[in-house]
């Protein structure tokens, strides 16, 4: 998906609900602060969106422009509906979403994660394709270590969990060096 299409999925999803603004929280929330990433940032076809007054209206867009619905079938990408509790956020990251609103929208507003915030929401969601999508975001230096580190006690996780998730980015870490990345020491 491009920021293209991302602009296409919040104007189809304020149709829908006759919202105004959407939250972006899946990987394609990096096309709000980087409108243009490497390919390795936009293999997904999907967003997952809410709108921010009316989370439960998420059910609407997933039935119109969901995976597998006539939009999906025609565009080729499709919109996940999703809520405040999809993903698992550090605190204050509403503070620093980046606003997606052009001609495109139909001016409807779209609110994608900052860089750091998506790092930790795909950090703690720990899957396979989300550690991936970290490292990569660290070979690229969207991310730097010593600000991941840190943003971890800033998770609204167990201590236990904090201290595993901080373990996982330093192997990640390891990892991207090994294969050639430069990175800061953290």
């Amino acid at each position: 998906m491009n920021r293209e299409e991302l602009e296409h999925i919040i104007r189809a999803s304020a149709d829908v609900t006759d919202q105004y603004e959407f939250i972006i929280v899946s990987s394609q929330s990096i096309l709000g602060p980087v409108p243009n990433p490497p390919e390795v940032f936009t293999m997904s076809a999907e967003a997952d969106i809410y709108p921010l007054q009316a989370p439960e209206l998420a059910e609407k867009i997933e039935g119109a422009i969901g995976e597998g619905s006539q939009f999906h079938q025609t565009f080729g990408y499709y919109a996940q509906g999703a809520g405040p509790n999809t993903a698992v956020l550090p605190r204050g990251w509403m503070s620093r979403l980046h606003r997606v609103q052009t001609a495109a929208t139909n001016h409807r507003v779209g609110y994608c994660l900052d860089l750091l915030d998506l790092f930790m929401s795909k950090a703690v969601a720990g899957r396979e394709k989300d550690r991936e999508f970290c490292m990569a975001m660290l070979a690229h230096g969207y991310v730097k270590p010593v600000e991941v580190l840190g943003l971890v006690e800033a998770m609204p996780i167990e201590e236990q969990g904090q201290r595993r998730l901080r373990s996982a980015i330093r192997r990640w870490l390891k990892v991207v060096r090994e294969r050639g990345h430069q990175l800061p020491e953290d």
